[in-house]
């Protein structure tokens, strides 16, 4: 099968496109034919230097996969060949993504959102499994709360600020000037632009931060909160500040996640949750979609064709 592997730890450059050979689904998992394949940060750091991923022998990178299912293996009830299916298999170890086939266990997938390209559901899983666990799973957010989410445009953000609003909290999000009408057809009710103001300058009396930034943006971040609020931090555990005035902070890494990942797909088929993606190349190119996510100035997604 073809897939990207890393020829070295580096640059985009190092990611080449190689024939491999394709794997095999063993007990309780199942083979994807693979439709496309998501791009997160966590790709590109992790192309970089390897990271604290469990890598496979040929590395393979990649998370977010959506496709149908090929092959099932001994002991699979939840899914047959021919379903179209989606998720984030494996998270932190190796799972693939950029390739023709994927074996993933069983429970790492959920049936594909019916509404959703297989373009669109496969933006969806690193990224929304993250702003679910963050806001509801840790944050456990509540009809009427105020959450502020920072760089609401962006991969995460985009669908934090669509999930806190399912869950009918009153949705702020940070981003520059220009993506505030994007933010505000997603749901969110206030929209700061970080560029003209500071945000704590701005915003008050917030119950739940979801910070994806990391740094001193944290730390500011408890300015804003109510007493008994919680921050959640995204990029790792030194960038949670030390709680006061009754603040909780935490840190929170994505995981696999199958109830979670339903969730999202009952949230995306009632209209509530909509992938953003802004660019879409085929698997050929994925140094060049990891050249353009380093930028840092993607909306929503970048999504490999791969099918």
């Amino acid at each position: 099968m073809r897939a990207v592997v890393v020829e070295q730890w580096g640059g985009p450059e190092q990611l080449v496109e190689r024939e491999v050979a394709r794997p095999e689904p063993g007990l309780n998992e199942v083979l994807v034919r693979v439709h496309a394949a998501g791009v997160n940060p966590v790709d590109w750091k992790t192309r970089a230097s390897g990271g604290l991923i469990e890598w496979g022998d040929v590395p393979v990178v990649g998370w977010d996969v959506s496709g149908t299912v090929e092959a099932v293996g001994p002991g699979v009830g939840i899914h047959r060949p021919g379903d179209e299916v989606y998720g984030m298999p494996l998270f932190p170890r190796q799972a693939g993504a950029y390739a023709e086939y994927v074996v993933a266990p069983a429970r790492h997938l959920a049936p594909k959102p019916a509404g959703l390209t297989h373009v669109e559901a496969a933006a969806l899983p690193l990224a929304g499994l993250t702003a679910w666990q963050a806001l509801v799973d840790a944050a456990d957010v509540r009809p009427g709360e105020r959450v502020l989410v920072h760089a609401a445009a962006g991969g995460v953000g985009h669908l934090a600020v669509q999930i806190a609003k399912a869950r009918g909290a009153h949705v702020i999000g940070t981003a520059s000037a220009g993506k505030h009408g994007l933010l505000r057809e997603l749901g969110a009710d206030e929209v700061v632009d970080y560029r003209a103001v500071r945000f704590e300058d701005a915003v008050s009396d917030v119950d739940v931060v979801l910070d994806g930034l990391g740094g001193e943006t944290a730390e500011r971040s408890l300015a804003v909160l109510r007493p008994g609020g919680r921050l959640i931090t995204l990029p790792g555990p030194d960038d949670v500040p030390a709680a006061r005035d009754g603040v909780r902070a935490s840190w929170v890494l994505v995981e696999p996640d199958h109830l979670g990942l339903r969730e999202l797909t009952a949230l995306a088929d009632r209209g509530a949750l909509r992938p953003v993606v802004e660019t879409v190349l085929p698997l050929g190119q994925a140094a060049k979609a990891h050249e353009l996510g380093e930028l840092g100035r993607t909306t929503g997604k970048i999504v490999l064709t791969v099918a």
